[in-house]
């Protein structure tokens, strides 16, 4: 879900050793406490030399010391090192099995238990996908949401990113794979952006949370958790897969990434529904 274009295009000039790397690790852990330890060390240095060109700083060392003196790069570091940018209904293949197989089956389920359903977005952005999530239950699960309640919660680490995604305000360029029919009955045109309607808004709620925790997450019976787990190491994809495994009961849903799969022991704890989709099954 990050939104680098140059991050996989540009042939990177910049020359960021590890060392390097872990000093402006540290200067984020000191003053931001935000440590990059759990992230890719390749994944790092590139969004790094981002900040860098933009900065016109051809030396690590000197701009360490920019880090040491300007708030404001510190903050721009951290949201290239954080940011996602998705759009609606990203992968509207996946979207399609959550309206044809997987809603149906969760409602029913929790229909037959007599409960309520609680949907997860990890690492939701700017709230393109748990909003999403409730245009579907709008759009075609209006009666079963009448008998059984479902709450979408959406979480990210980033505070800037979440207030955003509160305001559901977004350029045109977010609703490309949207049916007209859907824009017209969800958005409202608000100056050069248009505003998602209230009744959808409504349906979510936004937490700041570290995905590094999601196992003392409230349990859901969906968590959609995609393109983020990527960009972390493999200790650390097992430890949030692990922890995503705790919060979902038998028969709940895992959703990741086209890219992205099951790793290490958790595998044992999923079956697989659409391999295609990257939709699993808790056992």
């Amino acid at each position: 879900m990050t939104n680098i274009l140059t991050e996989h295009t540009v042939v990177d000039s910049l020359e960021i050793g590890d060392e390097m790397l872990a000093e402006i690790g540290q200067i984020l852990e000191l003053r931001h406490n935000f440590s990059i330890s759990m992230y890719k060390d390749k994944c790092m240095k590139r969004r790094v030399a981002i900040r860098m060109r933009s900065c016109r700083c051809h030396d690590v060392a000197t701009y360490c010391s920019i880090l040491r003196q300007n708030d404001q790069e510190l903050d721009l570091l951290k949201k290239t090192l954080t940011i996602h940018v998705s759009q609606f209904f990203r992968n509207p293949s996946m979207f399609e099995k959550l309206h044809t197989v997987v809603l149906p089956y969760l409602f029913q389920k929790a229909d037959a238990a007599q409960g309520q359903l609680r949907f997860h977005s990890l690492g939701c952005a700017g709230g393109e996908e748990p909003f999403s999530l409730g245009i579907l239950l709008r759009e075609y699960f209006a009666l079963e949401h009448q008998h059984t309640p479902a709450e979408i919660r959406a979480s990210d680490i980033e505070a800037d990113i979440l207030q955003t995604a509160v305001r559901a305000e977004y350029n045109e360029d977010r609703l490309k794979d949207l049916p007209d029919s859907i824009r017209e009955r969800y958005f409202t045109p608000k100056g050069t952006r248009v505003q998602l309607s209230k009744n959808v808004r409504e349906l979510v709620t936004f937490q700041q949370q570290n995905i590094m925790d999601v196992g003392s997450f409230d349990p859901c019976q969906l968590i959609l958790c995609r393109n983020t787990l990527i960009y972390f190491n493999r200790p650390d994809q097992e430890k949030i897969l692990r922890g995503i495994a705790h919060i979902l009961p038998a028969g709940g849903i895992l959703v990741l990434g086209k890219s992205e799969t099951l790793v290490g022991e958790v595998r044992g704890l999923f079956a697989t529904v659409c391999p295609v989709e990257r939709i699993y099954r808790r056992l």
